[in-house]
């Protein structure tokens, strides 16, 4: 069955509206990829935003990466890094992961390969692979 992506838009849309916040997640997913709306990326981390402020997870990692590279946001490292903390302390896997990412380059944060370790090491627990490499690049 074909999905009708514009139709799935426009209800996320309404739910969004009236601040439900996975609505909100979803919406800004639309817009991230243009599925069922234009890509925008500044529309996208609006709903990132409004979903991230009411403690969603998966939207607090997105904003952050959005605000890491200047996706729909003005680049800020300070605040990429606050909004990808908060989605790995929240304890979701791909934050945990890429937060262990900067730590080890320095991408957004001055290197430091304990903290480094310890995000690796939590991310690797929740059995996002991605991590075992970033453990081993550590290690040497």
């Amino acid at each position: 069955m074909d999905k009708d992506y514009a139709e799935a838009a426009k209800w996320y849309r309404k739910a969004a509206e009236q601040g439900d916040r996975d609505a909100q997640f979803s919406l800004a997913q639309c817009y991230d990829v243009g599925k069922g709306v234009d890509k925008n990326c500044a529309e996208a981390a609006k709903w990132y935003t409004k979903a991230a402020e009411q403690g969603l997870a998966e939207a607090r990692y997105q904003l952050g990466v959005y605000y890491l590279w200047g996706n729909g946001v003005n680049k800020d490292s300070l605040e990429a890094i606050k909004w990808i903390t908060k989605a790995a302390e929240q304890g979701y896997g791909w934050a945990q992961f890429f937060l262990g990412d900067c730590y080890a380059n320095g991408r957004g944060v001055g290197r430091d390969a304990d903290k480094a370790f310890e995000w690796f090491t939590r991310a690797t627990n929740l059995g996002v692979e991605y991590a075992r490499g970033g453990l081993r690049k550590l290690r040497g």
